[in-house]
């Protein structure tokens, strides 16, 4: 989140590509000086700022511009997001392949599913660019709100078209859900952050961090781990001593019990969440300014990103608009063919953990990887950890509020299985953090614990199969899933 520093400066002669060279802009430092606005303004590209547009955002132009729109798009924030570009025939590929007939679920999927790293670096992209333009706190809201986006229409496409029996079996959308939430989580804490490790470890040996990104992430991320986890020790606590019918504690009792918790573990996230973007943007944003302001100074290419044209805030709001578009359409044809995937051998865990947070998540894995090796550490925590702690405190509780809304039994009773993995997780990547300090070596050992993840999500069975979470009738397995959830809530405690 580049966002928190705004403040015009003042430029010196600068030669461009083209050897003319632009002019120095003293009536920007002077009117800064003086606190007058009279005087113009302009930017580090001679460009005349527009009335509440901020310089760094400003590109000079009004209006749409189609040549430029496509070559800004094309190259992207960095040289790794611009790649992802070359993956843009598979969009309309994948939406006409979506209304051909014939037996081909599988590769719709497949093509849609790549189709979507394309459409949701666009939205990156010109999230980052629209934020730009917006004075400090907008910048931050609209960024992080977008930055999600792309997890958030496949969450309410998935609870859509959820069958609403809250059983395991065809139809059931909540369990992959609810793996997908976690697998979230799992992949910006583990593969995220350890690729930012090991890639800007190798490239600067060792990178250090301020305590204030680290601290303010892990503990709200601790905090969103011991909320997750509530619900699921709840209902695995008592499973056991339920009875199916008659008097007495029912099965019934308990899940809609479970659910009642969900419903308000949901809103209190929600409202932490909000906590979150005041201490952010308002009470404790000027050290988090400090901070990054200074990382901006250590970016390796900084004078080439400022540079770079800059969209105009009418071809911002288009690309926006373009993208989301692409992205809905492909959440829907992409859902529409999980249950075939499945059948044909691809497990719910797998698919959750793993297949759909790769995909939704993948332009904020590309800048945060492209920040660590430019040595700006500090913005790829932020860009790991933000994530994360938006998927833990809004994300999945707001599914869990639209399905209350449409009467789908989706709660935060997760698989043991993943909550020990989402402990687990965030006790390693705490551990790495607490030095203030990282390296190539700590990068990879938090590659490799993902890689496991991976390889054992792929062998768990789905839920029709065996279930720790009630979704089948069969709940025989309460006392050791208990157990499994006291052990885990000692792990987070200590």
């Amino acid at each position: 989140m580049g966002l928190f520093s705004r403040k015009a400066k003042a430029t010196t002669d600068t030669t461009t590509g083209g050897g003319s060279k632009e002019k120095t802009q003293d009536t920007s430092s002077a009117a800064a000086s003086t606190g007058t606005t009279a005087l113009p303004q302009f930017n580090h590209n001679g460009h005349a700022v527009t009335p509440g547009i901020q310089p760094e955002g400003e590109s000079g132009r009004r209006g749409i511009d189609p040549g430029k729109f496509f070559k800004i798009t094309w190259t992207s924030s960095c040289t790794v997001s611009s790649w992802v570009n070359i993956l843009w025939p598979f969009v309309p590929a994948a939406i006409a392949l979506h209304f051909i007939h014939g037996d081909h679920h599988l590769w719709t999927f497949a093509i849609n599913y790549i189709a979507m790293v394309p459409a949701a670096n666009l939205l990156g992209f010109a999230g980052q660019e629209f934020a730009r333009k917006l004075p400090k706190v907008a910048g931050i809201f609209i960024e992080t709100t977008l930055g999600g986006i792309v997890e958030i229409v496949l969450f309410m496409v998935l609870i859509a078209k959820d069958n609403g029996t809250g059983e395991a079996g065809h139809g059931n959308k909540i369990a992959v859900i609810q793996a997908a939430i976690l697998g979230s989580i799992i992949t910006n804490l583990l593969l995220c952050l350890g690729c930012c490790f090991l890639v800007g470890g190798i490239k600067h040996k060792a990178q250090k961090f301020h305590p204030i990104v680290s601290e303010v992430g892990s503990g709200l991320i601790l905090v969103a781990g011991f909320a997750l986890l509530i619900p699921s020790a709840f209902f695995s606590s008592l499973s056991g001593s339920t009875v199916a019918n008659g008097e007495g504690y029912t099965e019934a009792r308990l899940r809609n019990d479970t659910l009642n918790i969900s419903h308000g573990v949901s809103i209190i996230l929600i409202v932490a969440f909000l906590l979150y973007l005041i201490y952010n943007c308002f009470s404790h944003d000027n050290i988090f300014e400090e901070v990054l302001e200074a990382d901006e100074q250590a970016d390796r290419d900084r004078h080439r990103d400022l540079r770079k044209d800059k969209l105009t805030m009418t071809e911002c709001i288009l690309a926006i608009v373009l993208s989301l578009t692409f992205i809905s359409l492909l959440a829907v044809f992409l859902v529409e063919e999980i249950e075939y995937v499945v059948e044909h051998g691809v497990p719910d865990n797998f698919l959750g953990l793993i297949l759909v947070p790769l995909v939704e998540k993948a332009a904020e894995h590309l800048t945060a990887i492209d920040e660590a090796y430019d040595n700006q550490i500090n913005f790829a925590l932020y860009h790991c950890l933000g994530p994360t702690i938006q998927t833990a405190l809004f994300n999945a509780p707001l599914v869990v509020i639209v399905g209350w809304g449409l009467k789908k039994p989706m709660d935060l009773n997760f698989e043991i299985f993943q909550v020990v993995l989402l402990v687990l997780a965030i006790l390693v990547v705490g551990n790495f953090l607490r030095d203030g300090t990282s390296d190539y070596l700590e990068g990879s050992l938090l590659v490799m614990v993902y890689i496991i993840i991976a390889l054992t999500a792929w062998y768990y069975p789905n839920a029709e199969l065996t279930t720790s979470n009630g979704r089948t009738p069969a709940t025989e397995s309460g006392g050791e899933g208990t157990e499994a959830l006291l052990q885990a809530a000692k792990m987070l405690m200590t």
